[in-house]
């Protein structure tokens, strides 16, 4: 039985319990039908398929459906006589004429379904007849992207490459259609979210491409990466079906939807910037494709999608799906893990460790599996910190505490003198000093207020603020001396001449 990611494993319960056929699953999943029969039975005989009994966690679940040992494959009994085949085949001689021929001449004692199998994966299938699906109003929405050429972007003052995202609902052929300069993965959720909104219900099923974009790998192949775009499947109740790559047959109606936009909206036009285009895009949407007979259904898609498809959308839900993306980030030393140029803060205890990162559209979340670590604020631009003094040891929140004026109002509790010791070294340099303010005002913490303060007076007494002098004080017990009379200092004596400036000058002779 074949492997599958414990999230696919719960995607099957879900379908299983939705009534889909083990066909049906088998394709959307890309798993083969007898994989999905064994977990069906499996599932079945556990009891896991009644709506009312809860999936439990992953490890129980893996416990009772996970696949034991995969058996070792076993080469073909036939690949030592390859070259032998090909040259045969080339020849034109049938399968079971090889297969005597390697039997009488070569020693082989294989079966003619080997011969059959290993030829078979030589050469090419044969063409295959296919029919056309057609579907029932509100069951499917088919999305794609498509490449535009070069729009104007009046964020970057550049021109760029501009993609149209089409949503083709498959019953109507109606479509909702936006121009975009990228397929990441908060671009894919908004887009699916707007789509939703403005057909103002939701469709069954929403059938996706397998693009070479990273959005595409990341929602469709990889299983913990894709779990915003699960999340948001699960949020407004539609099944996921991928399809099968290399098989644009399986979106068709998206694929011409696509053609459609590139032909005859994009081809020739020029617009001010991608928001004019968008706008004028809308408008043809529902004064131009939405009205024009369709040629295969021979109706126009609006007037379809108005009289028997809305009606048979899901509704949509209370709130917007929030959610954007799902991101696994390490937590650095600086306490804090990065997304997309922005810091955001984690306990120092998950230092060195792996989060996921659920980044909504005003908020960031930190999760460690099912535990939520931290919640922040989204930052709006690279390079802004969101930071919670907690997330740190006590020593290192204690030091980012005492701030400037953090430290005068501490200073001011302490005494005039500490006071104006501290005023005066951050007036002077704020910056270079504050890490001597702080040194100064820890002093506190083992010598005492009284005695700081005292320590303080002398060294304004003296006009020595530095951090060393006041240590030198304390050490010396010279906080405890009294001050010197301020009347004992003899005040500065102003030097003069005792000759005038005239005497040493000869009188000028007329």
């Amino acid at each position: 039985m074949e492997r599958i990611h414990m999230n696919y494993l719960r995607d099957l319960i879900r379908r299983l319990r939705a009534g889909e056929s083990e066909r049906r699953i088998a394709r959307d999943m890309r798993i083969s039908r007898q994989t999905v029969h064994k977990y069906h039975e499996l599932a079945k005989k556990e009891g896991y398929l009644a709506a009312e009994v809860e999936i439990p966690d992953d490890e129980k679940l893996r416990d009772v459906l996970g696949p034991g040992p995969q058996p070792p494959k076993i080469a073909s009994s036939v690949e030592q006589f390859g070259e032998i085949v090909k040259t045969l085949r080339k020849q034109g001689v049938e399968m079971v004429a090889i297969w005597q021929r390697l039997r009488d001449n070569y020693g082989y004692s294989g079966s003619y379904s080997a011969i059959r199998r290993y030829v078979h994966q030589l050469e090419p299938k044969e063409p295959e007849v296919y029919a056309r699906v057609q579907t029932a109003p509100g069951q499917e929405m088919q999305v794609d992207f498509g490449e535009v050429g070069q729009l104007y972007d009046p964020a970057s003052g550049a021109m760029r490459t501009g993609y149209v995202f089409v949503a083709t609902l498959s019953h109507s052929r109606h479509q909702y259609a936006e121009l975009v300069f990228d397929q990441k993965v908060v671009t894919w959720i908004g887009l699916h979210r707007r789509a939703f909104e403005y057909f103002a219900g939701v469709p069954a099923r929403v059938v996706p491409d397998n693009l070479k974009a990273a959005v595409q790998k990341i929602l469709i192949h990889d299983a913990v990466l894709g779990e915003a775009y699960r999340k948001m499947a699960l949020h407004y109740g539609f099944m996921i079906s991928p399809t099968i790559p290399y098989t644009p047959r399986h979106k068709g109606k998206v694929e011409n939807g696509v053609h459609y936009v590139q032909r005859n909206f994009m081809a020739g036009q020029a617009f001010a910037d991608i928001h004019c285009a968008n706008q004028h895009l809308k408008n043809w949407i529902r004064d131009v494709a939405g009205v024009r007979e369709h040629g295969t259904t021979h109706q126009a898609p609006l007037s379809l999608f108005k009289e028997f498809e809305q009606a048979a959308l899901l509704p949509l839900p209370e709130t917007a799906f929030s959610l954007c993306e799902i991101r696994v980030a390490k937590v650095h030393p600086d306490c804090h893990v990065v997304i997309s140029g922005s810091f955001y803060s984690a306990p120092y205890a998950y230092v060195g460790q792996k989060l996921d990162v659920y980044v909504h559209e005003k908020t960031v979340e930190l999760y460690q599996g099912q535990k939520l670590v931290a919640t922040h604020l989204r930052c709006e631009h690279p390079g802004e910190w969101q930071t919670r003094l907690e997330h740190y040891p006590a020593q290192k929140a204690a030091f980012l505490e005492r701030t400037p004026g953090f430290c005068r109002q501490l200073a001011a509790r302490l005494g005039p003198a500490t006071s104006k010791v501290v005023t005066s070294l951050l007036a002077e340099r704020p910056l270079d000093r504050l890490r001597s303010v702080q040194a100064i005002l820890r002093l506190e913490e083992t010598v005492g207020p009284q005695r700081l303060e005292a320590a303080c007076a002398r060294a304004v007494h003296y006009g020595d603020f530095r951090y060393r002098r006041i240590k030198e004080i304390l050490n010396a017990a010279l906080d405890c001396e009294p001050l010197p009379e301020t009347a004992a200092v003899q005040p500065k004596i102003a030097h003069t001449f005792a000759r005038s400036t005239t005497d040493f000058f000869a009188p000028v002779q007329s």
